[in-house]
């Protein structure tokens, strides 16, 4: 039985909310193949390296983000997750390459500076890349596909939604989130009501902020359920 040699790759789809804007990470690929072409940044598995070390490895030179905040035990800000696994023949010119995808969900990145493979950088509007199918080198378009539709179903039964917000947030600024990754605008009243009486979802500290404008608002923090019951639909 014949074999075709085989490359693994991992990918990684690198999401933020910044501004109320939904946005992903890419790199200007800066050699071919696809030169000169938008990109998930990512890269070849190294010898002796498991998947998740080679996406947390790919995820800090790309960002500057250091393991200790990628999600695991205790207060982490970033949540990475595999998303699918990609190996059909002809996806890479270079040769036979099967490439696992990771999502991640991250907030407060520094500006990204590009790789050394990359000519360039940048976060871009979701909603912009995923309206154009041919922008993107590779099969990542449908990798980008995939993972937004993840990261969008988990924020109606998780609490991942908090990922994108400070430490210390008003449910205005959580419903933002919600609106920015589902790309529809939702009632306010509504929100508020759900978020808060969704047990361990939201906890109030006690304290207001006029930082949204108008009057006080309360400040929450993320509460400690893993999954959300009843969960928050798109509707």
């Amino acid at each position: 039985m014949d074999f075709d040699p085989m490359g693994v790759a991992t990918d990684l789809v690198i999401l933020t909310v910044q501004h109320g804007s939904f946005e992903v990470l890419l790199i200007r690929r800066g050699i071919p193949p696809y030169h000169g072409r938008w990109a998930l940044p990512g890269g070849f598995v190294r010898a002796g390296e498991g998947l998740e070390q080679a996406a947390r490895r790919e995820l800090a030179e790309e960002t500057g983000v250091g393991s200790d905040r990628i999600a695991g035990p205790g207060p982490a800000r970033i949540h990475l997750e595999q998303v699918a696994t990609y190996g059909e023949p002809g996806r890479d010119p270079r040769g036979r390459v099967v490439s696992v995808a990771y999502l991640a969900l991250v907030p407060d990145l520094p500006t990204p500076v590009a790789g050394s493979d990359a000519a360039s950088a940048s976060w871009i509007p979701v909603a912009e890349v995923l309206d154009d199918p041919g922008r993107l080198a590779f099969d990542h378009h449908r990798i980008l596909t995939d993972a937004v539709e993840r990261a969008r179903a988990k924020l109606e039964y998780s609490p991942l939604a908090t990922a994108f917000c400070a430490d210390e947030f008003t449910v205005s600024e959580l419903r933002g989130v919600y609106e920015a990754v589902w790309g529809v605008p939702l009632d306010p009243r509504n929100f508020h009501r759900k978020a808060t009486r969704t047990e361990g979802f939201v906890l109030p500290l006690g304290a207001t902020t006029t930082r949204d404008g108008g009057r006080p608002a309360q400040l929450f923090r993320r509460g400690p359920a893993a999954t959300l019951h009843p969960p928050l639909t798109r509707g």
